[in-house]
């Protein structure tokens, strides 16, 4: 006899004793108010069609489906370790968590990392450490190349790419404020250039391949929206998306259910549809049209600082756009290079898990490339892709970056407890919804002021590691600072994983296709 059985005859059992007894005692009848309802779901779990495991266990078969829904909790509250967590371990929760919130993020009693792993990461320090006072309290660096007329002063660290849209406004405008009290930059992500953006924190307008802000009706470029929106005096750089870590070759998509009217005339699209950006761009389809669209951007900008992003695939394609910059003499004043490990975006699983070159790959081939063209004096990287801590930001420059871009990290700092509902407009604590009830619960001056904290903290923990370095510059980390376990009674300097290519070597056609080549 199988549990469908059951539940009928101990359904017809428990009406008939309650019909019973109840003929004699009408109170007996109450007992249907629990029972009851038990029947009718089990009647309406045996005559649905959708799932197996209700219609061959009728009502207990729908606590498999409750416990799969808190699974997630369940994991991170009760089950995980505090190194185990994925994308990230609650020790760099905790530690985003306390720095937000200006408490003591000291650790006590030694790593938790197991550190004969391999893995295992680890920077030199120096006997004859400089006092970190010796440096500037917020590292900055100057982007923009010879055809730039307003170059900017960046920080360190910066926010990375997200739009309004998939962040609900009183997110966006938490990063916004807290930019701007740290004066460091926001980046917008594709969704468009909005007014939360525009509350005074310094801003990097993302073009995507939808040209959301920046379009006509037909979806392609349009030169007079772009300006009119690309002069303000918030927007302090133009960053150019060909792809992006977490789907690249995979256009975009905002659900219908986050495309609220403000959103759509942000991005001068229709409301309550499904948003598609294209998986390339119109206003360019080679090297060259691409390093014209981007001298057309700087002119339309009023000659601001213009790059673009990209996440790094076919490695010839990256070396052909730096050849066309020799020939054509256009070069952009930075380049963002995103890892293909993924980052806030939602995208399909094959995207996130098995396409693009992860992040430090990808960042010491562009600088080997850019050095090897003898480029490099023009250009800046930025690394995006997991920095969290101010060793990631070593590692990124040792790498070959200028400076860096975290979304993750920022978005812990306003609230973010990586419930990983990004993707379903359920996020619990307001930052990725657009569901008003939710965003309540975000306070946006409380929250602003927990950013500014995280980044003055987080580039104070990385001054103090170039201090600890004996370093005269946090521009002076070099990859042979950075080691990595490859056994347990081996380990390697970053040098030997991402070996170094002196500065004009790659300019001989031969030699290129050799580097390409890993010979």
């Amino acid at each position: 006899m199988n549990v469908r059985s059951i539940f009928i005859y101990i359904s017809i059992v428990i009406f008939s004793i309650v019909a019973i007894i109840g003929f004699f005692w009408a109170p007996v009848w109450y007992s249907m108010i629990l029972f009851g309802p038990l029947i009718l779901v089990g009647i309406r779990d045996m005559s649905q069609k959708k799932h197996a495991i209700k219609r061959n266990f009728p009502v207990i078969g729908n606590f498999r489906y409750m416990l799969e829904a808190i699974r997630p909790e369940m994991m991170q509250y009760f089950v995980e370790t505090d190194t185990e967590g994925k994308p990230f371990n609650r020790l760099l929760r905790s530690m985003v968590y306390r720095r937000a919130k200006k408490v003591n993020d000291s650790t006590p009693f030694g790593t938790q990392m197991d550190v004969y792993a391999a893995g295992y990461e680890w920077m030199d320090h120096s006997i004859y450490a400089k006092p970190s006072k010796y440096y500037q309290k917020q590292p900055r660096v100057l982007v923009g190349g010879p055809d730039c007329k307003q170059p900017y002063l960046a920080s360190l660290l910066n926010v990375s790419a997200m739009s309004y849209g998939a962040l609900s406004y009183a997110a966006v405008s938490a990063l916004n404020l807290g930019a701007k009290k740290n004066k460091f930059a926001q980046n917008t992500g594709e969704g468009g250039l909005s007014e939360y953006h525009l509350l005074g924190g310094d801003v990097i307008w993302q073009i995507g391949t939808g040209y959301f802000g920046a379009r006509d009706k037909e979806g392609n470029f349009n030169d007079a929206e772009f300006q009119k929106r690309a002069i303000l005096p918030q927007v302090k750089m133009v960053e150019i998306k060909i792809s992006q870590g977490a789907k690249p070759g995979h256009g975009g998509l905002l659900p219908a259910s986050k495309n609220t009217p403000e959103i759509a005339k942000i991005r001068g699209v229709e409301p309550f549809k499904d948003i598609h950006s294209p998986s390339s761009h119109s206003a360019f389809s080679n090297p060259k049209e691409l390093l014209l669209f981007i001298k057309k951007v700087r002119v339309l900008s009023g000659g601001k600082p213009v790059g673009f992003k990209l996440c790094i695939g076919k490695k010839r394609e990256f070396t052909d756009i730096c050849e066309a910059m020799i020939e054509t003499g256009i070069k952009p004043d930075f380049i963002t290079v995103d890892g293909g490990e993924g980052g806030t975006g939602a995208a399909p699983m094959e995207f996130s898990n098995s396409l693009g070159m992860p992040m430090r790959d990808a960042v010491a081939f562009v600088a080997n490339v850019l050095t090897g063209l003898d480029l490099k004096k023009d250009i800046k990287i930025i690394a995006s892709g997991k920095i969290i801590t101010g060793f990631d930001i070593a590692r990124a420059i040792a790498l070959g970056a200028d400076l860096v871009n975290s979304a993750r990290g920022m978005m812990m700092a306003i609230g973010c407890i990586q419930a990983l509902q990004c993707n379903t407009n359920t996020c619990p604590v307001g930052v990725a919804t657009q569901n008003k009830n939710l965003i309540k619960g975000l306070d946006v001056p409380d929250k602003s002021q927990r950013v500014a904290n995280f980044h003055e903290a987080t580039l104070h923990s990385f001054v103090e590691l170039t201090a600890a370095a004996g370093l005269n510059d946090p521009e002076d980390i070099r990859r042979e600072h950075i080691n990595r376990r490859i056994t347990m009674s081996k380990y390697v300097k970053y040098s030997e994983i991402f070996p170094y290519v002196e500065k004009g070597s790659l300019l001989n056609k031969e030699e290129l296709d050799k580097f390409l080549k890993g010979l």
